[in-house]
């Protein structure tokens, strides 16, 4: 079909520019949307930027000049706030609802919701998990794959299974 080979020229098109330009390969719906537009869609603050296939849901405020990287899940079911110049790296999920005592209780207890907070000039290592409820101070850095079930002081360094403080 003469449609199909148009959008795959396109397509290619686009990634040879992605290539040139960045060193870089993005999923194709990533090469054909803009991220500032995508996160200017959602209201997020100036200069912001969101990868098309983060996943957006609820009431998620963001600040100034925050990165969302690619495959992350911004969960504002029970608030969502996120500060100025965060770097929120790809895969990162964060939370602010839970459905453990909905699941447990065969559905008769509703899911849980509690605001999540994360302050200005946060760095959010790949594929950290931020449990819902919880406040990620100003200038802290949590380290890859880590599990944040706890409030994380300003400035402090943060990494792991069970939030132990980094060197």
């Amino acid at each position: 079909m003469k449609i199909q080979q148009d959008i795959k020229k396109l397509i290619q098109e686009l990634r040879h520019t992605m290539k040139e330009q960045f060193k870089r390969h993005v999923s194709i719906q990533d090469l054909l949307s803009d991220r500032y537009e995508t996160a200017e869609f959602y209201g997020f603050g100036e200069g912001s930027s969101c990868y098309n296939n983060a996943l957006i849901i609820g009431d998620v405020k963001v600040g100034k000049h925050t990165w969302i990287g690619p495959n992350v899940v911004l969960d504002g079911s029970g608030g969502l706030e996120i500060g100025d110049f965060v770097s929120i790296s790809a895969g990162v999920q964060i939370y602010s609802h839970d459905t453990v005592e909905w699941s447990n209780s065969m559905g008769k207890i509703a899911p849980k919701q509690k605001q999540t907070v994360i302050g200005n000039g946060v760095y959010l290592g790949p594929n950290s998990v931020v449990q819902m409820g919880v406040h990620v101070r100003d200038k802290a850095v949590i380290g890859a794959m880590s599990f944040v079930n706890k409030d994380v002081p300003e400035n402090a360094k943060w990494y792991g299974k069970s939030l132990v403080p980094g060197n």
